[in-house]
């Protein structure tokens, strides 16, 4: 009989969130399993090259030739066709800010933020979901991974995610993701990201800039996430692989099985300020589809620093979709991982070829 090993809680450092490491529970009968790919999506595929003219017109292109919205490009960025957020044009004044928060660069609509709290005595306050969404298409091929992309594709790719984040530096926070597979939510195979240009700063990514904040006061200058990572290196139980520029891990605090993380070895504030990190993420998607071949579905996001915030340290987080949350994660905020981080990046490592 193997051993049980009892449910222990851990605090994610970046956030203070809790995540509660059940492995006893990777016994149980689960038959959720990914969403089947369609037949012949290729055939009428958007996002292909030479279909230019079935999306939004482009707003930036990474172009070996061609004009705009034609054929000849290795990274293309449209507007999304059915937005998130953004303010029609000509409908800006219509936008009434949110009651009780002061207007101005000052408040940047930001939920921790002490003058986001003078005078809040409207309970249902609202406003105009002002921003900008766009769509970033991966590469001309129909490919439906990242993974599938080689060296070049993919450092073209994340150089492309860079230079539409820039372009929206005058955001309050700009969020970076990627959905892969219907269950993850994507609405489309093609290999894409999502851009999100927001005019507030999301609760979770408050918490954690506030902590990065903290810990800076707290050890004199010192940097949380440069200083988790040295501690990773060194105690390696964690450490999926690294290189010259950046680390793959398991976080300490994994909120679902087989989550990685990529984290640049020089403290940085801005994914797109800096220039690295292609081929680790690319080591980590392939750590990932060796484990669990190349059906995997799961969702991908860039943390960087909203703006005005220079005490923070981007990543690249990776959460496979390998089970559902259900009740007790909705309604708690307390996620369940049935894998520990340690024996996931063993397994990553041994798909990598490096031993367990």
């Amino acid at each position: 009989m193997s051993e049980i090993v009892p449910p222990e809680v851990r605090i994610d450092q970046l956030t203070g969130l809790r995540t509660i490491l059940a492995a006893g529970r990777a016994d149980r009968p689960i038959q959720f399993t990914p969403s089947p790919r369609k037949e012949g999506a290729a055939d009428s595929c958007p996002f292909c090259e030479g279909r230019e003219q079935k999306t939004p017109l482009e707003v930036w292109a990474d172009r070996t030739g061609g004009e705009a919205d034609t054929p000849g490009w290795r990274v293309r960025a449209v507007p999304n066709l059915y937005p998130a957020v953004g303010i029609p044009a000509g409908q800006e004044d219509g936008a009434e800010p949110a009651a009780g928060v002061p207007s101005g660069d000052a408040a940047l609509r930001d939920p921790l933020r002490a003058s986001a709290r003078i005078g809040e005595a409207d309970l249902f306050a609202r406003s105009g979901a002002g921003g900008a969404h766009e769509v970033i298409v991966s590469t001309p091929r129909h490919v439906v991974s990242l993974g599938e992309l080689d060296d070049a594709e993919l450092a073209a790719a994340v150089a492309g995610w860079r230079e539409r984040m820039r372009a929206h530096s005058d955001a309050s926070c700009v969020q970076l993701i990627v959905n892969e597979g219907g269950g993850a939510g994507a609405s489309l195979e093609h290999s894409h990201a999502q851009l999100y240009a927001l005019d507030f700063v999301p609760v979770q990514i408050a918490r954690e800039r506030e902590r990065f904040t903290a810990y800076a006061e707290r050890t004199m200058g010192g940097e949380l996430l440069a200083d988790i990572a040295s501690e990773e290196v060194r105690r390696r139980e964690r450490l999926v692989a690294i290189d010259d520029d950046a680390m793959v891990i398991c976080p300490w605090a994994s909120h679902g099985a087989f989550e990685v993380r990529v984290i640049p070895r020089r403290s940085t504030p801005r994914f797109e300020d800096d220039e690295v990190g292609a081929a680790a993420l690319g080591t980590a998607l392939r750590a990932l589809r060796g484990r669990f071949g190349d059906e995997l579905e799961l969702n991908l996001w860039v943390r960087t620093a909203p703006r005005s915030t220079e005490a923070f340290h981007w990543h690249i987080d990776i959460a496979p979709k390998l089970s559902h949350k259900a009740g007790f994660e909705l309604s708690t905020g307390v996620d369940i991982s049935i894998v520990s981080p340690e024996q996931a990046a063993a397994e990553l490592r041994g798909a990598l070829g490096e031993g367990g």
